[in-house]
């Protein structure tokens, strides 16, 4: 079995850096491109680190090629510190980042979305989210996945307030989310980064996975 070359954006962040370490034990991995502002804890043979600013990224896009992108960047407005700055994050980035991967031959790109994304949204966030997953759609790979995860459960570096009420308040009420309202369900961000990797490795005419749909991939 031939091995493998890894891209990483998002590493530092929470789904990121479960994906960061799922992928130096996967061994269809020889290589994971990381690109980070901050160095990631782990280590190991297997990483490349490149450091660099997503501002300049087109002067590094030469090393934007392997075989599955995986793209984890995500912010909130408030630490973005304005919209036009999480529109960067979220939206400028990603398409950037798959337009490239595109130009060189990278054959799978994978981003993680959010439940609800429609670039049609009178929401912001939730438009801002369809704009990209359109955006990354228009190039062209071999396999494009997007990951709507529900609210993601799991441990963050920073502290997000709402995000935390949302869990108290959605956790214990999880077994009402049934039927048509199961992808609204909290999902472990362990789930989704499994997922991910998951989806790189097999074959489907799927595109689009709901948070549902991400844990019934991930079930043993």
């Amino acid at each position: 079995m031939q091995k493998k070359t890894a891209v990483i954006f998002g590493a530092t962040g929470l789904t990121g850096s479960i994906v960061l370490k799922k992928l130096i034990q996967d061994e269809r991995y020889e290589k994971v491109k990381v690109f980070t502002r901050s160095e990631p804890e782990i280590k190991s043979d297997k990483l490349e680190i490149i450091n660099t600013e997503l501002e300049n990224l087109e002067l590094y896009s030469d090393k934007i090629s392997g075989d599955d992108v995986f793209c984890c960047l995500g912010t909130t407005i408030k630490k973005a510190g304005s919209k036009e700055n999480f529109k960067k994050v979220d939206l400028e980035w990603p398409a950037l980042i798959a337009e490239i991967a595109s130009k060189n031959k990278v054959p799978n790109f994978l981003m993680i979305s959010s439940i609800g994304a429609d670039p049609e949204s009178s929401n912001f966030y939730l438009r801002t989210k369809g704009e990209a997953e359109r955006a990354v759609r228009q190039h062209d790979f071999n396999k494009v996945i997007i990951l709507r995860p529900s609210m993601l459960l799991g441990k963050r570096r920073e502290f997000r307030f709402f995000e935390e009420l949302g869990k108290i308040i959605m956790v214990p009420l999880k077994f009402l989310f049934r039927g048509k309202l199961r992808k609204y369900r909290p999902i472990n961000s362990e789930r989704v980064a499994s997922a991910m990797i998951k989806f790189a490795n097999i074959t489907t005419s799927k595109y689009v996975f709901e948070s549902h749909e991400i844990e019934l991939y991930t079930k043993s």
